[in-house]
């Protein structure tokens, strides 16, 4: 097995390192840089963001004997960097987020290392309250991330709703004669509700099918191929629910378009009510993970898939259903409850040279239009479309019409996806009604055995042409 990825590797004690810096040394650092850069924010008064304190870089130095500044520790002399203070707080307050609670939730418990961390070589955390994510990041995408801050301003301030990441600080630990960078993010799938699947989809068809050594884990993350071939009907939703996803990613879209920004992915999470059901999961051990957590009040604003896509105003809100979890409800084509969360994710690659040469070399000896790197506009054009065409699909109205979709259903009323009701229909049904897919369409065609007398009704989601073609070429036959 391969011991190191990028910077990120094992010592012989089989403890992770990154840059050769020990994880629990980086995870110490970063709790004490974060609380005192936190403390020291807060004795500054309250103002408007101007455009020079997005450059503005803060440094303090920790030597492990202490000074009179900073604590003793036991983790070695490092140098601690704030990038944009006053800026990064703005956005906090944006998402509600208290300086209290976020010191508290980032620094009085120990950060939880993410073993399944992927094969970019970064280091993932999770703090104890299941409420953040700190990532280690490359000096490359942390400067753009800097240069991205004013337009992330902007955009905040337009419109909170959105898909793409939520950054809540830019930090940088020197230690060992060496730069770690790491940002603080939302976490898009909560800990507390067991992901039945997980995707991580691009809208490319090009070696997008996850490794044997992927599968072999526990939750893999699998890829547009694996999508396509085992989902080929998609995520069901309400009208209402996929035309705000589809309005969503469109926007979003649109912005990542303007900053050149391309190679994203959606990440999606799926916990299945109806599997969690059969599976007999023990209510007591699922209450007793969520009580562990921080109160759900002090969740941050906008932080959770259903909040992210809603409108402004309208009935399809979590607080409406009670379900704290933010999971947007969703059937499969067996007619199964789902909880969905997405979120966009891996932003911080801008189209450069590198990139540019990487796609022409691709498209040279394979289809330029199903590799990943492709330019930021035909990328975002090829994610939407795959998105609203393949993965997400409108509920058609006549399943709905058969109990296929209720909106009164006893799981999303209680806001618990772990208190299920004791019976459930039999596994498949959905009325008399069944769910066929149509190759040269990958919207659509139901049939039932009593067909509504009103014809005129929308059916489905037609998709885009090339789309077809794609999955039609593209996806193994099983």
């Amino acid at each position: 097995m391969k011991k190191t990825i990028g910077h990120r590797g094992i010592d012989p004690t089989g403890e992770t390192t990154y840059k050769k810096t020990t994880s629990s040394a980086l995870k110490g650092a970063i709790q004490l840089g974060i609380t005192h850069t936190v403390g020291s924010l807060s004795q500054k008064p309250e103002r408007d963001v101007l455009l020079q304190d997005f450059e503005v870089v803060e440094s303090i130095f920790f030597p492990s004997e202490g000074s009179n500044l900073t604590p003793a520790h036991h983790y070695g002399d490092f140098r601690f960097k704030t990038y944009a203070p006053i800026a990064f707080r703005y956005f906090r307050e944006m998402f509600g987020i208290r300086p209290d609670d976020y010191m508290y939730s980032l620094c009085n418990e120990d950060l939880i290392e993410l073993s399944n961390s992927g094969a970019s070589g970064s280091l993932f955390y999770l703090s104890s309250d299941d409420e953040f994510i700190i990532k280690t990041v490359q000096h490359k995408e942390a400067e753009f991330l800097q240069k991205l801050l004013p337009g992330y301003f902007m955009n905040l301030n337009q419109n909170k709703r959105t898909l793409l990441p939520k950054f809540y600080g830019l930090y940088c630990v020197q230690a060992a004669g060496k730069n770690i960078r790491i940002v603080v993010m939302n976490n898009l799938l909560p800990s507390a509700v067991r992901m039945h699947l997980k995707y991580d989809l691009k809208g490319s068809t090009y070696k997008r099918r996850a490794s044997p050594k992927e599968r072999d884990k526990a939750v893999p993350t699998y890829k547009d191929l694996d999508f396509m071939q085992d989902m080929q009907e998609g995520l069901l939703m309400e009208g209402d629910k996929y035309s705000a996803v589809c309005k969503t990613l469109h926007r979003d879209c649109l912005l990542l378009q303007s900053f050149k920004i391309m190679d994203y992915s959606l990440l999606v999470g799926v916990h299945n009510l109806d599997q969690a059901c059969r599976e007999q999961a023990s209510e007591e051990a699922v209450a007793g993970a969520a009580d562990q957590r921080r109160p759900l009040g002090q969740k941050s604003l906008y932080s959770t898939a259903i909040e992210a896509i809603q409108a402004e105003t309208g009935s399809m809100g979590s607080e409406d259903t009670g379900d704290k979890t933010g999971g947007i409800p969703a059937r499969n084509s067996k007619g199964e409850r789902l909880l969905v969360y997405i979120g966009i994710i891996d932003i911080l690659q801008s189209y450069r040279f590198v990139k540019r040469l990487e796609h022409s070399w691709k498209a040279l000896v394979h289809d330029g239009d199903t590799v990943s790197v492709h330019r930021p506009g035909f990328y975002a054009e090829r994610f939407e479309k795959f998105m609203c065409n393949v993965v997400f699909r409108k509920i058609p109205c006549k399943y709905r019409d058969k109990g296929f979709f209720l909106l009164s259903c006893p799981v999303m009323q209680s806001g618990r996806p772990d208190l299920l009701p004791k019976t459930l229909p039999p596994s498949g049904a959905v009325g008399n009604t069944t769910v066929v897919s149509s190759v040269g369409n990958p919207g659509f065609a139901p049939t039932s055995q009593n067909p509504p007398q009103d014809s005129s009704r929308s059916v489905g989601v037609d998709s885009n042409n090339t789309a077809s073609k794609d999955k039609e070429h593209s996806t193994p036959k099983r």
